[in-house]
């Protein structure tokens, strides 16, 4: 069984709007929604969990009837932090199976970059989709900084996708701030990760600026 936990728990206050960004419309509809369909066009059979704050919930029910949105999902309470919502996402998956954790707000995720995930973590049990750093980058240290080799570092995206009885495991464990992902957490396990290629489009909407760049991408998805 496939499963894909979607966790949507932002206020918007860095895209300083009133309206938490998952719920923002991009090219005409709700990002979340976008975000929902990237999976069920992927595969019909996978399991959707939404996971939500409380207080978000009834809004989401009205937007889902307003827009007629049809693809099956359950919502799950979110928690306190990312880490407190996965896990009551992760109640909601059943083992043996793979379980794929994204954010609510990275709706252009390619079917094709969610396929390998699922196919690798078959066998790897871990498996997070990266992209290139293209920019120079510079490591600041105190009131100095140089230059660092950026092949030496990717950029972490969502989908990651994990073993469900693995990724059950590891948020078993206490809360800790050094899980900045999910694949932190499984390897605080001491389990390695492995890493396959993103897609550059696949970016997470918290800005503005990111907002703009989204309206584009719908645009030119709906121009093909």
């Amino acid at each position: 069984m496939e499963y894909a936990v979607i966790v949507a728990g932002g206020k918007g206050l860095r895209m300083g709007a009133d309206l938490p960004k998952q719920f923002l419309p991009v090219g005409g509809k709700p990002v979340l929604m976008r975000t929902l369909e990237a999976f069920y066009a992927y595969s019909p059979a996978v399991r959707i969990i939404l996971v939500l704050p409380h207080d978000q919930q009834a809004y989401w029910a009205g937007l889902c009837r307003e827009y007629r949105f049809c693809v099956p999902h359950e919502v799950a309470d979110g928690g306190a932090t990312r880490f407190h919502s996965v896990q009551q996402g992760l109640r909601r998956v059943e083992t043996p199976g793979l379980v794929a954790v994204h954010d609510g707000v990275r709706p252009f995720v390619s079917q094709e970059v969610i396929a390998r995930c699922f196919r690798l973590a078959a066998e790897k049990r871990a498996v997070v989709p990266v992209t290139d750093v293209v920019e120079t980058l510079r490591l600041v240290e105190g009131c100095t900084s140089r230059t660092v080799s950026r092949d030496a570092y990717k950029l972490v995206q969502t989908p990651q996708v994990f073993d469900a009885a693995l990724l059950k495991e590891a948020y078993s464990r206490e809360y800790s701030p050094a899980f900045t992902d999910d694949a932190s957490v499984v390897e605080a396990m001491g389990m390695p990760v492995c890493l396959t290629e993103g897609n550059r489009e696949n970016i997470k909407i918290t800005t503005p600026f990111d907002l703009k760049v989204a309206e584009a991408l719908a645009g030119a998805s709906c121009s093909i």
